[in-house]
C-alpha cells in the first residue's frame, strides 16, 4: 500500500509536560483506522501535527511526502480536517459559509453545493443562517467543509458527534465511499462500539505513547483474550459429553457458557456442532474493541 502519512520517533512538548512521545506509525492509501484514546492521551496533538498547525519537539511528519508545517499549498489542499468542536460565523448561510471555506481552499466554488446532500443536509437549509442549525447539523456543515476539493487524506476528530444513528449509518456509508476512491480517513473517536467492523486498523495511544497498532484480528492475536461461546441445547435430554469436557462450562438461564482460549476455540466448536440436532442455537462472542482498549491500557499501567 502507498504511504500517505509518515510518522517517526514523533514527540511533542509543553514545558515540562509530554503530550506525544517517540510515536512512529504510517496511514495508507484507501484506509481507514481509528485512533482510539482518554481525553489527553495525545489524538488531538497527533492531528494538529498532521496538518502542520504545530511542530514537533523532534522526530518527523511527513504528510504526502512534505512536511506539513511548511506550509506547501499543494499538500494542503488535499487535506480534509473536521475538529471535535465546530464552529462556524451563526450569521452566514450553510452555502455561504462552504463558499468563504471553498475560497480559502482555493477550490471551485460550485463543487460546494452538491455536498450539502451528501452529508445529509437538506437543500433549504444551505440557505438558512448557521444560528438556526442544531449542533448535528453543524456537524454535518463541518464535514461538508472537510470534504471541499476530495481530499486524499481525512482526519475526523469526534465525526459522529450530535448525530442521530441514522445519519451515524449515513456517515460510515460516506467514509467506506471515501475509502474505496483511495483516499486515507482517521477517525479520533471514544465511540468504540461503532468502530467495529467500520476500519482497517486500530491505533491506541494513551498518555502520549502509542500502546497497540493493528488490526481487530491482529490485536486479539496479541491479547489472547478469551471468546465466549454460549449454547442453548435442544430438548429436555441428558447434557452431551462434551459438557462435561475439557472446558469449564457455566451454565445461566438455561444457556451454556464457556469462555476460551484462541487455541481452543476451534476444537470446542468442533464438538459443539458434531451433532447440529442437539442444539437450539449457538453464539460466538469475540472480544470487542472495548475489551482490547481496557487490556492494552492495564497492560501499560503495570509497567
Amino acid at each position: 500500500m502507498t504511504a500517505t502519512v509518515e510518522i517517526t520517533g514523533l514527540s511533542k512538548r509543553y514545558g515540562k509536560v509530554e503530550a506525544v512521545r517517540d510515536v512512529a506509525f504510517s496511514l495508507n492509501a484507501g484506509e481507514t483506522i481509528a485512533l482510539v484514546g482518554h481525553n489527553g492521551a495525545g489524538k488531538t496533538t497527533l492531528i494538529k501535527l498532521m496538518l502542520g498547525l504545530i511542530r514537533p519537539s523532534s522526530g518527523g511528519v511527513r504528510v504526502l511526502g512534505e512536511d506539513p508545517a511548511r506550509g506547501d499549498f499543494a499538500v494542503r489542499q488535499r487535506l480534509g480536517y473536521l475538529p471535535e468542536s465546530v464552529s462556524f460565523h451563526m450569521a452566514l448561510t450553510g452555502r455561504e459559509t462552504l463558499a468563504f471555506y471553498a475560497r480559502l481552499k482555493r477550490v471551485d466554488v460550485s463543487s460546494a453545493n452538491g455536498l450539502f446532500e451528501r452529508v445529509g443536509l437538506a437543500p433549504e437549509a444551505a440557505d438558512r443562517p448557521v444560528r438556526t442549525y442544531s449542533k448535528g447539523m453543524r456537524q454535518r456543515l463541518g464535514l461538508a467543509q472537510a470534504l471541499l476539493g476530495e481530499p486524499r487524506i481525512l482526519l475526523l476528530d469526534e465525526p459522529t458527534s450530535g448525530l442521530d444513528p441514522a445519519l451515524r449509518r449515513n456517515f460510515y456509508d460516506l467514509v467506506s465511499d471515501l475509502r474505496a476512491r483511495g483516499a486515507t480517513v482517521l477517525l479520533s473517536s471514544h465511540a468504540l462500539t461503532e468502530l467495529e467492523g467500520r476500519t482497517n486498523r486500530v491505533i491506541i495511544v494513551n498518555r502520549g505513547v502509542k500502546i497497540a497498532d493493528g488490526t481487530l484480528d491482529e490485536l486479539r492475536h496479541i491479547a489472547r483474550l478469551p471468546t465466549r461461546i454460549s449454547v442453548q441445547l435442544a430438548g429436555d435430554g441428558a447434557d452431551p459429553a462434551w459438557v462435561n469436557g475439557a472446558a469449564r462450562w457455566k451454565r445461566r438461564e438455561g444457556v451454556l457458557e464457556a469462555d476460551v482460549l484462541p487455541e481452543e476455540k476451534i476444537a470446542l466448536l468442533h464438538q459443539v456442532t458434531a451433532n447440529p440436532s442437539g442444539l437450539a442455537s449457538l453464539t460466538v462472542v469475540e472480544p470487542t474493541l472495548d475489551d482490547l482498549y481496557a487490556h492494552f491500557l492495564s497492560g501499560q499501567d503495570t509497567k
